[in-house]
Order: structure tokens, then C-alpha cells, then sequence
């Protein structure tokens, strides 16, 4: 007689892997996959060339696809063969339970590996959501202290605090270029690069104005304060990028000792660098680096960043404006409230998701509200 739990356990494992392979074959066709293998084959031609370095710049690009490209293909690859695996144990299962010998140690690895396999095509399924130009680049930061006063300048600092744990989690690199202290407490601003692909494609979700509803530990009578903060995300290029040109007469540069909540890593010389755009006024500063050149360096990289974001914005309101289309104006209001009093809640006012563990957020736990709003997003589009 058939071992009814064995049987259920096959049951589910087959509906789960026919639903697999569904996910896997449309993940096939929105990743274009056959473009991809395209791809993979003209870059590993040119790879093989002898006079690739003769041209550096061209060859690291060639080269940085072509292991992004070998790295996707595998992955996908790989999926396939374990559901290939994962379909010979249910037949394995089968076989066993019809002869009425169950090997419960095969029907663990089944499960184990169903579960296995859901999670990485979920994983694809994300990947799927960063199809904008910028989303692989690297990811430059930007904190800013709002309404609330010594308040505000200490939830800027918890977010600065959030976002680097989240980054950790992922496995990003992180490098602190600026960090403004507050006149009490907390910070007034700062500037970090998050390094690793798709940093952009995740941190473009988190845009806007925070807000935190606390008792405050800065009031004597112990009130509940509301608090805002703000956050700009801008994508790192390539240094050879050449989307944007800068002209020297068009700079102000500034020199100053460095100063803020750097720890070890800040230089406490005069090598800091301030650098004034004059015709679009905006304002870059580094100071994390170990010289005043490195400092400008690294203040121009993040201004032209931001100079060509700007453009890109002015294209798209010329756009909205042709088509009617105003957008989101989510300026001066919050995307997203975390509330620590008189109830535990963050929710995003975006996506409507929300989870009551206030704390495991603010250690960085973003993910799924990220995700909820790149779909959202998607949706719209």
C-alpha cells in the first residue's frame, strides 16, 4: 500500500516544478536569453583578439560584459539542470512509493532542491525589474537633513546607518565620500558611493522623503516628534563614459579641512575639495580620500554624475510636458513613514507595503520594499 505522506510529498513537488519550469521558460523570453548567448558570442570573439588591449578602455568594457554575460548564462544554465535533476528524483520517488519502499532521504533532497530552485527564478524574477540603462552602475548617495531640527539631523544619520547595512547585506562596497555633522547631534548631510551590480537599479527606489515618528530623546518632556529626511540617488559612470563634458572655467574649487563622521578613514589635513558647478550651481564635496588630488578626483566623478542626471531630468519633464503626463510630484511629502510611537509600522505610501518590525528595517532589512516599489513602478510603466 502507497505511503500516503510520500504520495502528497511527490503531489507537491510535481505541481511545484511544473510552475518552476513555467517561471524559467518566460524568464527565457523577458531576459532574452538567445540575445544574450548572442551577445556572449560575438564579446567572446573579440575577446580572444590579440590586439584587444591595444586599446585599454575598450577592453575592459569588453571584457566586464563578457564575465556579466558567462555569469547570467551559467546561472540559467544551472537552473535548468537542476530542474532536470529535480524531475529524475520524482520519477526516482515514484518508483519507490509505487513498490512501496519509500527512501525518505531522496523526497528530503526533493524538497530541499524545489525549494532550492524557487528561490534562485525568484532571484531572476528581480533581476528582470532593472531593464533602465543605468540600473548595473554603481550607486552615489546622497542624505539630507529636513524639517525636525536636531531630530532630523539624527534620523539622517540613522538612515546613513540603514542604507550601509543594507549595502552589507548584499555584499556592496561602500566608501563614505562626505558626512556633514549636525549642530547638536546626528548629521546635516552625506554623500556614500555603493558599489556592486544593480546598487542603482535598487537604490532608485528609495528616492524621496523619509519620515520618522519617534518619542524624541532629545526633548525633555519626552513629546513624539515627526522628523524628515531626504534621500537623491544618481548613478555612477565610467570614467570613459563621455556623456558629459566639464569645463574648468565653469568650477569653483574649494579647499578645507575635513571634518564629520569619518572615524579613521577621514583626513584631518587641508586635502578636503568643495567644487561649485557655476552654471548649474550644484555642489560636490569630498573628503574620505588620502589626498586633496584624490578628493577632486573623486568630487568631479560624482559631479559629472550628477550633471548628467540632470539632463536626463530636464529631457524627461520636456517629455512629460509634450505628452500631459506631470508625474508623480512626491516633493516636500514622504514616500515612506517609519513609526516608532505610538505603534511600531513602516509603511511605504508608494507600493502600500509595510511590516510592523520597525527595528529589523533600520538595520537594513529593505529588500522587500525596494522590490514592492521597482514592481509597482513596472506596473505603471
Amino acid at each position: 500500500m502507497a505511503d500516503p505522506k510520500a504520495e502528497l510529498t511527490l503531489r507537491d513537488a510535481q505541481a511545484t516544478l511544473a510552475d518552476l519550469e513555467a517561471r524559467w521558460d518566460a524568464a527565457r523570453s523577458y531576459l532574452k536569453i538567445d540575445g544574450q548567448r548572442a551577445r556572449h558570442a560575438e564579446l567572446g570573439v573579440a575577446a580572444a583578439n590579440p590586439d584587444l588591449w591595444s586599446d585599454q578602455d575598450n577592453a575592459r568594457l569588453v571584457t566586464t560584459e563578457l564575465g556579466r554575460l558567462s555569469a547570467d548564462l551559467e546561472a540559467f544554465d544551472a537552473l535548468r539542470a537542476a530542474l532536470d535533476d529535480a524531475a529524475v528524483l520524482v520519477e526516482f520517488g515514484r518508483e519507490g512509493v509505487s513498490a512501496g519502499e519509500v527512501d525518505w532521504s531522496l523526497l528530503n533532497e526533493l524538497k530541499d532542491s524545489v525549494a532550492g530552485i524557487g528561490s534562485s527564478i525568484a532571484s531572476l524574477e528581480t533581476q528582470s525589474l532593472f531593464s533602465g540603462p543605468y540600473d548595473a552602475n554603481d550607486a552615489i548617495v546622497e542624505l539630507h537633513a529636513g524639517a525636525g531640527g536636531t531630530d532630523a539631523q539624527d534620523w539622517t544619520e540613522m538612515l546613513l546607518r540603514m542604507y550601509l547595512r543594507w549595502a552589507e547585506r548584499r555584499g556592496f562596497g561602500i566608501e563614505v565620500d562626505e558626512a556633514t555633522e549636525g549642530q547638536e547631534a546626528g548629521l546635516l548631510s552625506a554623500t556614500f558611493i555603493v558599489k556592486g551590480r544593480f546598487a542603482y537599479g535598487w537604490l532608485s527606489a528609495e528616492r524621496g522623503v523619509h519620515r520618522l515618528v519617534r518619542i524624541s530623546p532629545f526633548d525633555s518632556q519626552a513629546r513624539r516628534q515627526t522628523s524628515f529626511a531626504s534621500l537623491e540617488v544618481t548613478p555612477l559612470l565610467n570614467d570613459d563614459s563621455g556623456e558629459i563634458e566639464i569645463e574648468e572655467k565653469d568650477l569653483r574649487v574649494d579647499t578645507f579641512r575635513a571634518s564629520g563622521a569619518g572615524g579613521q578613514h577621514i583626513n584631518k589635513t587641508d586635502s578636503a575639495i568643495r567644487i561649485t558647478h557655476l552654471p548649474s550651481g550644484i555642489v560636490v564635496s569630498c573628503q574620505n580620500e588620502r589626498s586633496q588630488h584624490q578628493n577632486r578626483a573623486r568630487a568631479m566623478q560624482i559631479l559629472a554624475a550628477k550633471l548628467a542626471e540632470k539632463a536626463r531630468a530636464e529631457r524627461q519633464a520636456e517629455l512629460d510636458a509634450l505628452s500631459g503626463n506631470r508625474g508623480e510630484n512626491a516633493w516636500g511629502s514622504q514616500i515612506r513613514s517609519y513609526v516608532q510611537a505610538p505603534y511600531q509600522l513602516v509603511k511605504d505610501h508608494r507600493s502600500d507595503h509595510e511590516t510592523g518590525n520597525v527595528d529589523a528595517v533600520l538595520d537594513g532589512d529593505l529588500d522587500s520594499f525596494m522590490e514592492a516599489e521597482l514592481r509597482r513602478q513596472r506596473q505603471g510603466s
